[in-house]
C-alpha cells in the first residue's frame, strides 16, 4: 500500500492541483492531509482516493469543512486521527496543539506520527517511531509532500 501525505494547503488551489497530479503519477492508494486545509474547494480535489483530513489552526470553519468532507465521501477526523493501514498505526494531526502532539509522540502504539503546521519537512525516526511532516503545499521554502510505502514504512519526500 502506498500513502500520500500532504499538509498546509491553505486553500491554494494551483499548488494543490500540482500535488494531485504528482500523487496520481506516484500511484498512491490513500491520502492523509495533516491540516490547514484552508477552503472547501480543496476537499473535492482529492476525490480520486480515500482521503483522511484533520483540522489545523487556520481551518476556521471546521463545521463547514466537516460537512464538505463528509459530503465528498471522505474521512473527517476533527483534530486527531488514529488510523491503521496494513498493521501500521498512524497518529494524524496538525501539531499546533503542543500537548496533543506530545501525547502522540509519547504513545508507544503509534509507529508513525504525521503532522503539519511548521511548513518544514521533518522525516526522522526516534526509538522506532517515525515522525513525519511532509512539508507544506503553500508558504514553504519548497513545496513538498511525502510518500509512505507499507508495510516497509519507507518514506520519500517529493518536491512539487
Amino acid at each position: 500500500m502506498r500513502l500520500g501525505i500532504v499538509s498546509d494547503t491553505h486553500g491554494h488551489v494551483e499548488n494543490t492541483r500540482q500535488a494531485i497530479r504528482l500523487l496520481d503519477s506516484l500511484d498512491v492508494d490513500q491520502v492523509l492531509h495533516c491540516g490547514d486545509i484552508g477552503t472547501e474547494e480543496i476537499v473535492p480535489m482529492f476525490s480520486a482516493w480515500p482521503t483522511h483530513f484533520v483540522f489545523g489552526n487556520c481551518d476556521y470553519d471546521q463545521a463547514g469543512l466537516a460537512k464538505v468532507i463528509e459530503k465528498a465521501g471522505q474521512h473527517c477526523h476533527g483534530l486527531f486521527g488514529d488510523l491503521e493501514f496494513e498493521g501500521v498505526r498512524f497518529a494524524l494531526l496538525h501539531s499546533h496543539e503542543r500537548r496533543r502532539f506530545q501525547e502522540a509522540l509519547d504513545n508507544p502504539e503509534y509507529q508513525f506520527v504525521c503532522y503539519g503546521h511548521t511548513h518544514l519537512v521533518d522525516d526522522r525516526c526516534i526509538d522506532g517511531k517515525h515522525i513525519l511532516n511532509p512539508g507544506a503545499l503553500y508558504r514553504a521554502p519548497k513545496h513538498s509532500l511525502a510518500i509512505v510505502d507499507l508495510p516497509s514504512g519507507e518514506v520519500n519526500i517529493v518536491e512539487l
